[in-house]
């Protein structure tokens, strides 16, 4: 269950950069936003991540770091460290020193690439006219994005974005058993150039890991 909400974390952390004043103007925004991530040199972003039973009980509160570029990644949190080149993917476990490797299915790497979850409004989704609100302090863009059939895994999207940075502040997915996962972005910085090597596993920094191949 944590390695799954870990993964999902990861993938909302991507679903940035909304504003406008309509649906039709907010699926324009989106789409000029798709195409600078895709081709962005890369991002860093600090974040906090809390999970939430369906009646509002936290379940779990994270911190931690991610590495983009494109639908590549490297996520950094306490328990454990993620990779992911586009291809193949790897879970270091921390608290056992245990390595797992795996070339995820279409269907898993929509649940885990930050590019694909960008991309999920273009299929499927339902774009709500943004909302002015106050969200962790700040002046922002609340857009919401809900499934046009119900059997999706997500009920609903929330994204707000700051109006005067037009930068992502916090993210909500609602699940559709009513558990809500929430993302607030604590620093944003999208100065950097990233190596391929940068978002695979280096077994010289961790000769001492058991390596599970899973593939």
């Amino acid at each position: 269950m944590m390695k799954r909400n870990i993964l999902t974390t990861a993938a909302l952390l991507f679903a940035f950069i909304v504003s406008g004043q309509s649906p039709g103007e907010a699926k324009a925004i989106l789409d000029r936003a798709y195409t600078a991530y895709e081709v962005s040199q890369g991002i860093i972003l600090s974040f906090t991540s809390t999970t939430m039973e369906a009646e509002g009980t936290t379940y779990m509160t994270q911190t931690g770091k991610a590495f983009i570029k494109g639908d590549s990644f490297k996520l950094e949190m306490e328990a454990m460290d993620i990779w992911f080149d586009g291809e193949t993917q790897w879970v270091w476990l921390k608290d056992v020193d245990e390595v797992n490797i795996s070339n995820p299915t279409g269907q898993e790497i929509a649940a885990i690439s930050p590019l694909a979850l960008l991309g999920m409004y273009k299929n499927g989704y339902t774009l709500k006219a943004p909302r002015t609100q106050t969200v962790n302090g700040k002046k922002v863009h609340l857009l919401e994005m809900v499934p046009a059939v119900t059997n999706r895994d997500f009920k609903a999207v929330s994204v707000a974005i700051e109006k005067s940075s037009h930068t992502l502040v916090q993210v909500i997915l609602t699940m559709s058993n009513g558990m809500t996962n929430k993302i607030d972005i604590t620093d944003y910085n999208a100065n950097h150039k990233f190596s391929a090597a940068e978002f695979r596993f280096d077994k010289s920094a961790h000769p001492e890991a058991e390596i599970i191949d899973l593939r």
